[in-house]
Protein backbone atom coordinates (compact mmCIF):
# COMPACT_ATOMS: atom_id res chain seq x y z
CA UNK A 1 0.00 0.00 0.00
CA UNK A 2 1.41 3.18 -0.90
CA UNK A 3 1.16 5.79 1.92
CA UNK A 4 0.40 9.55 0.27
CA UNK A 5 0.46 13.10 1.72
CA UNK A 6 -2.58 14.17 3.31
CA UNK A 7 -2.18 17.22 1.20
CA UNK A 8 -3.10 14.54 -1.92
CA UNK A 9 -5.98 13.46 -0.05
CA UNK A 10 -7.34 17.64 -0.13
CA UNK A 11 -6.20 18.14 3.58
CA UNK A 12 -4.16 21.15 3.75
CA UNK A 13 -0.21 20.51 4.24
CA UNK A 14 -0.05 23.04 6.70
CA UNK A 15 -2.53 21.78 9.00
CA UNK A 16 -0.08 19.84 10.85
CA UNK A 17 0.12 21.47 14.01
CA UNK A 18 -1.71 20.40 17.25
CA UNK A 19 -2.38 21.53 21.04
CA UNK A 20 -1.17 24.65 22.05
CA UNK A 21 1.05 26.00 19.30
CA UNK A 22 -2.41 25.69 17.11
CA UNK A 23 -3.93 27.68 19.59
CA UNK A 24 -1.31 30.67 19.63
CA UNK A 25 -1.26 30.29 15.65
CA UNK A 26 -4.62 30.98 15.44
CA UNK A 27 -4.58 33.50 18.05
CA UNK A 28 -1.93 35.47 15.94
CA UNK A 29 -4.03 34.79 12.38
CA UNK A 30 -7.57 35.74 14.17
CA UNK A 31 -5.20 39.00 15.64
CA UNK A 32 -4.17 39.44 11.93
CA UNK A 33 -7.60 39.08 10.61
CA UNK A 34 -8.76 41.74 12.73
CA UNK A 35 -6.38 44.55 12.09
CA UNK A 36 -6.39 44.14 8.00
CA UNK A 37 -9.92 44.00 8.54
CA UNK A 38 -9.70 47.26 10.88
CA UNK A 39 -6.90 48.83 8.13
CA UNK A 40 -8.29 48.10 4.70
CA UNK A 41 -12.48 48.25 5.80
CA UNK A 42 -14.14 51.18 6.06
CA UNK A 43 -17.59 49.60 7.09
CA UNK A 44 -15.75 47.53 9.33
CA UNK A 45 -14.18 50.31 11.23
CA UNK A 46 -17.48 52.33 11.29
CA UNK A 47 -19.12 49.05 12.65
CA UNK A 48 -16.13 48.84 15.26
CA UNK A 49 -16.92 52.11 16.44
CA UNK A 50 -20.61 51.36 16.74
CA UNK A 51 -19.57 48.66 19.08
CA UNK A 52 -17.71 50.53 21.49
CA UNK A 53 -21.18 52.70 21.84
CA UNK A 54 -23.75 50.18 22.28
CA UNK A 55 -22.12 47.58 23.98
CA UNK A 56 -21.63 50.00 27.38
CA UNK A 57 -25.15 51.17 26.46
CA UNK A 58 -26.29 47.19 26.40
CA UNK A 59 -24.93 47.05 29.79
CA UNK A 60 -26.06 49.79 30.86
CA UNK A 61 -29.62 49.44 29.79
CA UNK A 62 -30.32 46.19 29.81
CA UNK A 63 -32.49 44.81 33.40
CA UNK A 64 -31.03 41.41 33.10
CA UNK A 65 -27.75 39.45 31.97
CA UNK A 66 -29.90 37.40 29.52
CA UNK A 67 -31.21 40.95 27.98
CA UNK A 68 -27.26 42.31 28.07
CA UNK A 69 -26.04 39.14 26.30
CA UNK A 70 -29.15 39.27 23.61
CA UNK A 71 -28.10 42.94 22.79
CA UNK A 72 -24.30 42.55 23.12
CA UNK A 73 -24.70 39.65 20.73
CA UNK A 74 -26.53 41.39 17.83
CA UNK A 75 -23.72 43.50 18.12
CA UNK A 76 -21.01 41.14 17.71
CA UNK A 77 -22.79 39.18 15.28
CA UNK A 78 -22.61 42.37 13.39
CA UNK A 79 -18.65 42.51 13.30
CA UNK A 80 -18.54 38.31 13.11
CA UNK A 81 -21.00 39.00 9.33
CA UNK A 82 -19.07 41.89 8.23
CA UNK A 83 -15.64 39.78 8.83
CA UNK A 84 -17.06 37.05 6.60
CA UNK A 85 -17.91 39.69 3.76
CA UNK A 86 -14.81 41.09 4.28
CA UNK A 87 -13.00 37.64 3.41
CA UNK A 88 -15.77 36.98 0.53
CA UNK A 89 -14.80 39.98 -0.99
CA UNK A 90 -11.48 39.56 -0.86
CA UNK A 91 -11.27 35.99 -2.34
CA UNK A 92 -13.43 36.96 -4.78
CA UNK A 93 -11.22 40.51 -6.13
CA UNK A 94 -8.34 37.91 -5.91
CA UNK A 95 -9.87 35.60 -8.84
CA UNK A 96 -10.83 38.27 -11.00
CA UNK A 97 -11.83 42.13 -11.26
CA UNK A 98 -13.79 41.50 -14.09
CA UNK A 99 -17.49 41.73 -13.80
CA UNK A 100 -19.40 38.96 -13.82
CA UNK A 101 -23.26 37.91 -12.75
CA UNK A 102 -22.10 34.97 -10.09
CA UNK A 103 -19.33 37.49 -8.66
CA UNK A 104 -22.03 40.35 -8.26
CA UNK A 105 -24.01 38.10 -6.68
CA UNK A 106 -21.72 36.76 -4.09
CA UNK A 107 -20.66 39.86 -3.09
CA UNK A 108 -24.21 41.29 -3.17
CA UNK A 109 -25.13 38.05 -1.07
CA UNK A 110 -22.52 38.97 1.14
CA UNK A 111 -23.51 42.66 1.67
CA UNK A 112 -27.20 41.09 2.43
CA UNK A 113 -25.91 38.85 5.09
CA UNK A 114 -24.67 42.61 6.66
CA UNK A 115 -27.88 44.00 6.52
CA UNK A 116 -29.81 41.26 8.22
CA UNK A 117 -27.33 41.29 10.98
CA UNK A 118 -27.84 44.80 11.16
CA UNK A 119 -31.85 44.19 11.10
CA UNK A 120 -31.06 42.36 14.27
CA UNK A 121 -29.25 44.44 16.18
CA UNK A 122 -32.29 47.16 15.70
CA UNK A 123 -35.16 43.88 16.18
CA UNK A 124 -33.22 42.93 19.43
CA UNK A 125 -32.39 46.28 20.87
CA UNK A 126 -36.20 47.22 20.31
CA UNK A 127 -37.80 43.98 21.96
CA UNK A 128 -35.01 44.41 24.57
CA UNK A 129 -36.11 48.05 25.42
CA UNK A 130 -39.70 48.91 24.10
CA UNK A 131 -41.14 44.88 23.83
Amino acid sequence: MNAQPPHEFGVSPYKGKTGLRRVINAAGYSWAGLVAAFRHEDAFRQEVLLALVLIPLAIWLGDNAVERALMIGAVLLVLIVELLNSALEAAVDRISLDHHHLIKRAKDMGSAAVLVALVTVVAVWGLVLFG
